[in-house]
């Protein structure tokens, strides 16, 4: 714009011959000003594209390994809406006890692990009268969304009578380093149940569930190791490190006593789930309804389902088809090496909980 006014300006006196020379350097210098706006305007952008293309190079390199990081990519709350004949709120509160219902904090949780077999377990507890289980994705409020509050958290609770139990899952909870403290500051009462399972299948299952999603992932034997050649274990890989129970259970240890937590086997929950079931129902100091009577072995899932009623195998209650996920073939050497890894914070856990789980034999 300054430009065009210099212009017209000079026009007016381009009568005279040195008038007319400063009209041309005008000219010329506008040009070269409009020229050199353009090279680094050009020169900006070009470094622009050479960033972002850089950038999605650097998010494509590191992107395995973030995925698998991500301990509840916790499949959008472990695949949540992929149970057969789930229960609805709504369905739910109208078999529970008569009596006003409201939603309320919830007096136990089932904090761990990944892959251990936590949402068969939740939907089990989902069909005794005297439990209400929350539904939907996981909260983790106590390890990702605590800044929400209090408030926020018991607005995801199902509504339940005075009489009943409230649960909610979360297995992100037992690696955190936080949620011990958090929980403990909401309730010191609170019923913990964390489901554990041998440490090595547990890590294959949490890479079959990424690499069901993502094809392209790297091999599992890759992923375990930092060098092949020295076969040094990565333990800052997710599916490695939530392994080491024992170092994760010291943290719940400070705040919560061990008879506030139940080990559940997620290998036994598969063979034999009746009995862990029992197990829970003690703990949780509800009616001993749901027995072997209630199970039956689904052939073509390859594990047990529940019934609604004992009778009944028209409402029956299975996992969805992405339970129960074939596993790819790892070399047997990386699974003895992974067993000898996990050895001796196997032996702490058994004495920590008392009960010996026989994955080292």
């Amino acid at each position: 714009m300054e430009c065009r006014v210099v212009v017209d300006t000079l026009r007016v006196f381009s009568s005279s011959r040195g008038r007319f020379k400063l009209f041309l350097f005008c000219i010329v210098l506008c040009l070269c000003g409009y020229l050199l706006y353009s090279y680094f305007d050009y020169i900006s952008a070009a470094r622009s594209l050479t960033h972002e293309r850089q950038r999605a190079a650097f998010d494509n390199q590191h992107m395995s390994r973030g995925l698998l990081n991500n301990n509840d990519a916790d499949a959008a709350g472990e695949e949540w809406d992929e149970v057969n004949g789930e229960v609805s709120e709504d369905e739910a509160a109208s078999d529970r006890s008569k009596g006003p219902l409201s939603k309320k904090f919830p007096q136990a949780i089932i904090i761990g692990v990944k892959k251990g077999g936590t949402r068969a377990l939740l939907e089990y507890l989902r069909l005794h009268p005297d439990i209400a289980a929350a539904s939907g994705p996981e909260p983790h409020f106590f390890n990702r969304n605590y800044d929400k509050g209090l408030e926020w958290y018991r607005s995801l609770m199902p509504k339940s009578t005075e009489h009943q139990l409230t649960i909610e899952k979360t297995p992100g909870y037992f690696i955190s380093k936080e949620a011990p403290a958090r929980i403990h500051a909401m309730s010191k009462s609170m019923k913990l149940i964390v489901v554990v399972r041998e440490p090595v299948t547990r890590a294959i299952s949490d890479y079959t569930q990424i690499l069901n999603k993502n094809p392209g992932m790297p091999s599992f034997e890759s992923m375990t190791f930092k060098n092949m050649s020295a076969g040094g274990i990565d333990t800052e890989w997710s599916a490695i490190q939530i392994g080491l129970y024992a170092k994760h259970l010291m943290n719940w240890i400070q705040y919560f006593p061990l008879k506030q937590l139940l080990v559940v086997s997620g290998d036994r929950l598969v063979t034999d789930p009746a009995d862990e079931v029992g197990r829970v129902q003690d703990f949780l100091g509800v009616r001993k309804l749901i027995t072997e009577k209630n199970f039956f072995f689904d052939p073509d899932k390859g594990f047990y389902c529940l019934k609604k009623a004992e009778e009944d195998y028209s409402v029956s209650h299975c996992l969805g088809k992405t339970k129960g996920r074939t596993h790819p073939n790892i070399m047997p050497e990386v699974i003895q090496k992974l067993k000898q890894f996990y050895k001796p914070s196997n032996k702490i856990f058994y004495q920590m909980v008392g009960q010996d789980f026989g994955w080292d034999e």
